[in-house]
């Protein structure tokens, strides 16, 4: 059974930082792009960051400069780093990849930043 396991989420002080990762298992043969969303409450689900399959990256305008994603093809990871933490980065934050052609939700990991 393909799935999506997050880890790295936590309670951290602005300016501080986390690493997010999301590790997919089961039967994978084609793995496409993989990002991260995120989900404030009373909010919609929006893209924090995306790298395709090829490498090309795109972010929120909001989380440029402070977060990074990045794709390890060997262990079928992604990462996230995220730097420079605002009090309006909390939000659980999921993990999603196109495995075998098909959209993959992670169960969602919580950041909280303090003020």
């Amino acid at each position: 059974q393909v799935r999506l396991v997050e880890s790295g989420g936590g309670l951290v002080q602005a300016g501080g930082s986390l690493r997010l990762s999301c590790a997919a298992s089961g039967s994978i043969f084609r793995i496409d792009a993989m990002g991260w969303y995120r989900q404030a409450p009373g909010k919609q689900r929006d893209l924090v960051a995306r790298v395709r399959g090829g490498g090309v990256t795109n972010y929120a305008d909001s989380v440029k400069g402070r977060f990074t994603i990045s794709r390890d093809n060997t262990k079928n990871t992604v990462y996230l780093q995220l730097n420079s933490l605002k009090p309006e980065d909390t939000a659980v934050y999921y993990c999603n990849a196109n495995l075998n052609w098909v959209d993959y939700w992670g169960q969602g990991t919580q950041v909280t930043v303090s003020s």
